[in-house]
């Protein structure tokens, strides 16, 4: 039985910012109905990983295909496939929840888009301020906003950059449906935290990251338990 084609394809990725080098030479595949967490400390790489498969970040050298389009050739086109959760940023301070969700489906020329959108800003609890700027949201609630922006249009990669941030426990099991949800329709879903626990709940696999590099690839169900904290707490050191 042959193996589907991965929606994410790295090979050999490097990113440098000048003289750092914050990404060497890491490469993975993503499959579809799959979760993969992107594991590591603060300054692993993760969030630069993430960058460049939203299209956001050039790479400097290496090869990155998502949704079947070359990041280094077609940048807007994998803007389009994807649905991306920035680790910061990304929220327009004077809009609302619904005119952020009003300009995603205008961009994408999504119609009847109107249920979903208020569906999803109750799943998460935001629905009694669904007009109001998100300048005054806390931190907690614009990463609740990010992941429904991300997820909005149901694409057929979600990139979800430390989504568990400052979220509270309602907005952690509506971010698991979330991603439960995407993985059942067949899309790939990749999802970085410091987290271990959250992954493993999460996600399937596990990329672990150090210094910008891949130092592990696994099943998430091997990191589970006081065992599974050691091995992470090593591979980390």
């Amino acid at each position: 039985m042959s193996m589907p084609t991965p929606a994410v394809l790295v090979d050999d990725l490097h990113v440098r910012f000048g003289e750092v080098e914050a990404v060497v030479g890491v490469s993975f595949a993503a499959l579809p109905g799959r979760a993969t967490a992107l594991l590591g400390r603060n300054g692993a790489g993760k969030s630069t990983t993430m960058r460049v498969l939203a299209g956001v970040v050039p790479p400097t050298s290496g090869r990155v295909v998502v949704a079947g389009i070359d990041v280094a050739h077609d940048t807007l086109g994998v803007k389009r496939a994807v649905g991306y959760c920035p680790d910061v940023g990304g929220l327009v301070p004077r809009a609302t929840p619904w005119e952020h969700l009003q300009l995603a489906a205008n961009l994408r020329r999504m119609t009847g888009w109107e249920a979903r959108g208020r569906d999803l800003l109750e799943k998460f609890e935001l629905g009694d301020v669904t007009h109001r700027v998100t300048s005054g949201f806390s931190h907690g609630m614009g990463r609740r906003l990010s992941v429904i922006l991300a997820a909005f249009h149901e694409p057929d990669v979600l990139l979800l950059d430390e989504p568990f941030d400052g979220v509270d426990p309602i907005g952690v099991e509506a971010t698991f449906e979330i991603v439960a949800d995407a993985r059942a329709r067949g899309a790939a879903v990749l999802l970085s935290t410091h987290l271990r626990e959250l992954a493993i709940e999460t996600c399937s696999t596990a990329l672990v990251l150090r210094g910008g590099a891949r130092v592990a690839d696994m099943d998430s169900i091997d990191l589970q338990g006081e065992e599974g904290a050691h091995a992470y707490r090593a591979l980390l050191d």
